[in-house]
């Protein structure tokens, strides 16, 4: 296993971390919402450090081409469900973020049996990066209203964006 995917899974290792500081917060901003937030912001850097080291060091793998998106998936979606919980996020907003999700590596799963990886987009990674600041800012500021409508609103445009692009740039993976 490579030095990238290893800490690919440190992100991943993070993500109960992380929820047991959020649920221990309570949804309000207090001592453990900066802690969780911090367990954020340092897995979140773990994906760009993972994927630095994957391209410098010539270690890309199709392990890492599918590990590291899934562990991205997974961070903010933990988030957003604890936000989701607390109401500061709506359920549709959520549903479309996991359909999205499930829909793409799906994709990805047809696509890998027919010899084929499609390794994340531009698109992607733009809605990946969007989504983690702007849960940031969620927990920095979690009773400002009008900051979490607007971060939901964000991360549903990239996200519906992202989903349609993936599946136009590789619908073929579908039908041959």
């Amino acid at each position: 296993m490579t030095l990238a995917s290893k800490i690919t899974l440190i992100r991943v290792a993070f993500i109960p971390v992380y929820m047991a500081f959020m649920y221990l917060s309570g949804g309000q901003p207090n001592y453990w919402m900066w802690i969780a937030l911090g367990v954020f912001i340092l897995a979140s850097l773990t994906d760009y450090v993972d994927g630095l080291i994957a391209r410098k060091y010539n270690q890309v793998s199709d392990f890492g081409k599918f590990l590291d998106p899934l562990a991205d998936k997974l961070l903010t979606i933990a988030c957003m469900v604890m936000f989701c919980q607390w109401g500061q996020v709506p359920a549709w907003a959520l549903m479309i973020v996991l359909t999205r999700e499930f829909a793409v590596t799906g994709l990805r799963l047809v696509a890998v049996g027919k010899g084929v990886v499609i390794a994340a987009g531009w698109s992607g990674k733009v809605k990946t990066a969007s989504s983690m600041i702007g849960l940031c800012f969620m927990m920095a500021f979690p009773t400002i209203g009008w900051l979490c409508a607007i971060v939901v609103g964000v991360i549903v445009v990239t996200t519906v964006y992202s989903g349609v692009e993936y599946f136009i740039r590789n619908w073929k993976c579908l039908w041959e």
